[in-house]
Formats: structure tokens, sequence, C-alpha cells
């Protein structure tokens, strides 16, 4: 009997560690706590007599003019700019993971996220324009509320703890990641105006030397960092939004594929995933939370949340996302190109679709950078993503709550 307790106890000391998408799923539940409740007090202080204090706190000057564009550096451009940046590297790690090695790595893995994450871009984006594109100055506004905020509905799904199967956790997360590529795609071409070729050679020299010592197997992690930060200033002065630079940076980390076992210690990729997303998840997304919900509602009655920019946002959150999310699955079930997750019923599956409705982290980002020069518009359009959100989040919850538990058959997702 004793002989056995050394082999035990060498078994559990080379057993692999937890899967990547596991430990991401679990602090992107807590940092999904912790950003409502950022937002929460960013609320609170924005209608509270330190309003003042707060607008002023986060627009004082802190440090060099870093881009004749944005001027003087302050906390909200460095956490906008700066910090989000290692808030899209870890995006950009995780696509890369997932698509090399993970829950997407094959074209039979990909076609129902793929399919779900287009449609629950397009139609909230259709729905915002039908309902606000009369409006020449709001049309830029067309890609709020097509991003879904994926902390924010793992914190949600973490609330219902074992009622969401934890099928309904990985669908909801590689739809996510999937609309987070799309995200990063429409940021870089669609909001980007006045571009210095010079600045983006430059960029593109780096990314290719990059490419060459990810080409030659170098394992360290140091050199691709430091050259991360040259291409996040590099993109800063291009006119390109700085923090795509977090995303390219993440397309040249090495990666070791591991199936079976996606925690290899020797994965530069995985090492420095499993190095930032508790950073990411527990203190910059908050951060961005406190930074960007903060919007007055001091006379916001009916007429202005009724407004068209407000109203095209959480139409497009709230109404576009179900019906698109939910459609596609339901329609690809129906041509057998794709099924619902396994476990799950269809009543859970439409209230996940609804969650994917809970844009807040991306769509306050690309609120900002989609009227750049209208504070009062980007005001209303934090009125229309809270309110899409919100809802989203609510009514998506107490569905999944009070929804029965068990599918009368069981299903893969494809």
């Amino acid at each position: 009997m004793r002989e056995d307790i050394p082999a035990r106890a060498g078994a559990r000391l080379h057993r692999p560690p937890p899967s990547a998408l596991r430990r991401f799923l679990k602090s992107g539940a807590s940092g999904g706590l912790l950003l409502m409740a950022a937002a929460a007090l960013a609320l609170a202080a924005a209608n509270s007599p330190l309003a003042e204090v707060y607008h002023h706190a986060l627009e004082t000057p802190l440090g060099p003019v870093l881009s004749p564009k944005l001027g003087p550096m302050t906390p909200h451009l460095w956490i906008n700019d700066g910090l989000m940046a290692i808030f899209f590297l870890l995006v950009g790690l995780e696509i890369k993971r997932e698509f090399v090695d993970g829950n997407l790595r094959t074209w039979n893995d990909r076609r129902l996220p793929i399919i779900a994450a287009a449609a629950g871009m397009i139609v909230p984006a259709a729905i915002y324009l039908a309902l606000a594109g009369a409006s020449p100055p709001l049309v830029s506004g067309w890609a709020i509320p097509a991003a879904t905020d994926i902390a924010f509905a793992i914190g949600v799904l973490s609330l219902l703890g074992k009622r969401a199967p934890t099928s309904l956790k990985l669908f909801l997360t590689t739809i996510a990641i999937v609309d987070d590529l799309g995200a990063v795609a429409i940021i870089a071409m669609a909001y980007t105006t006045a571009i210095d070729t010079l600045a983006l050679g430059g960029a593109a020299a780096i990314l290719l030397v990059m490419y060459f010592i990810n080409r030659s197997e170098v394992r360290s992690l140091v050199p691709y960092l430091l050259l991360g930060l040259l291409l996040w200033y590099a993109m800063l002065l291009s006119g390109v939004h700085a923090t795509v630079a977090g995303v390219f940076t993440a397309a040249m980390i090495p990666v070791n594929r591991t199936p079976g076992e996606p925690d290899a210690g020797d994965s530069p990729l995985h090492r420095l995933e499993h190095g930032i997303t508790p950073w990411v998840a527990f203190l910059i997304v908050p951060l961005f939370g406190f930074t960007n919900a903060g919007v007055s509602l001091a006379g916001v009655g009916l007429d202005q949340i009724f407004a068209p920019l407000p109203l095209g946002i959480a139409a497009g959150l709230f109404v576009g996302k179900q019906v698109a999310i939910f459609g596609a699955v339901a329609i690809s079930a129906k041509l057998g190109i794709g099924c619902r997750p396994s476990g799950a019923t269809w009543l859970q599956t439409y209230a996940v679709s609804m969650l994917c409705g809970i844009g807040f982290t991306m769509s306050l980002f690309i609120g900002a950078l989609a009227f750049p020069a209208r504070p009062d518009l980007i005001e209303e359009a934090k009125i229309g993503v809270l309110a899409g959100s919100i809802l989203s989040a609510v009514l998506g919850y107490l569905i999944l709550r009070f929804a029965p538990q068990h599918s009368a058959r069981r299903h893969v997702v494809a």
C-alpha cells in the first residue's frame, strides 16, 4: 500500500495544469463581477457631488505629448490607449490559442461560432442604422452594438452556478472570441482617419522583425514584448488605433501545439497569457469600466433614452444580438451544419444569445472612437450601451435562472 504513495505523488506532480480556457473562464467570471462593481461606482461618482472631481481627475495632464493628435497624456488616455493595448494583447493571445490549439482549431469547430458571431455583428449594425442612420453625424456609430463583452457576460453566468452548464460558457466564449476578432478588424479599418505613412511603415518593419525572430524560434518573451512596445508607439503615431498593436504582437508570440494538454510550460504564448490574465481581469478592465462608464443621468428622461443614437445602440444590443445569434444557431441546426450546446435546452441557448447583447467594454471603446470630436454624442452612446447591456444581462440571467435545466436530447456543438 505504501509503495503506491510515491507513484500517486508523482502523478500529482506531473499532472498537467488546468487548461487555459478553464482558467480564463474562472478569472473572467471574477473579473466580470469586478467590472460590474467598477461601472456602478463610476455611475455613482458621475451622479454625485464628486462628479466634477471624477471628470477632472480623468482629464488632468499626466505625462508628455506622445502624439500631436492626442495632445498631453491624461489618465483617460493612458487607460484607453495604453493599458487597453494589454487587454487587446490578451484578446489576441486568446484568439491565436483557440485557433491554433483550442476549441476553434478545425473548420468544423469554427463553423458555428463564425456564423453566429458574423450574424451577431451584422444584424445589430443594421438595426442601429435603421434607427439612427438617417442622421449623417450618427452613421459612424454603426459598430457600437456589434461587440460582446465576454468578461461581463461570463460574470453574469457565474452568478448562476451549476444552473449554467459549462457547455453554455464554452459556447459564449467561442462566439465572443470570434466577435472580438471582428471588432479588432473594425477598429483597425473603420475607425482610422488620417494615416501617417512613415509611422505605418515603421510599424510594418517592426512586425517584420518580430516575424523573423519568431521563425528563428526565439522562445524568450523579452524581445517580443520590447518590440511590441515599439509597435504600440508606431501605431499611436500612424493613425491606426494604438491598441491594435496588442493583437499584432500576440500574433507573433510562439505557441506550442499541445493537444489534450493546452498549458505546456515551455509555450511562450501560454506563459504570457497566464501572466497577464489576472492583471487584465482584475485591474485593466475594471479601470476601463470606471473611467468610461461615468455618465451623468441628470435630466435624462424618456426623450433622451429614446433619441435615435441611444435607442439604436440599445436595440442593436438587446434585440439584434439575441435574434441574430439564436437564429444562426437554430438555422444551422436545421441545415445540419451546427448544433446547440450539449446538455442545454433551446431556452437556455436563447438566454445565452441574449447575454451576448452585453456589449459593455468593447462597445464603450468603439463609441469613443466613433465620435472623437463630439463628447455629447459619446455620452449619448454610453446611455445606449448601458441600457442595452443591462437589459440583456438582467433578462438573460432571469431566463437562465428559472429555465428547466435538462434537455430531452443531448447535442454537441459542431
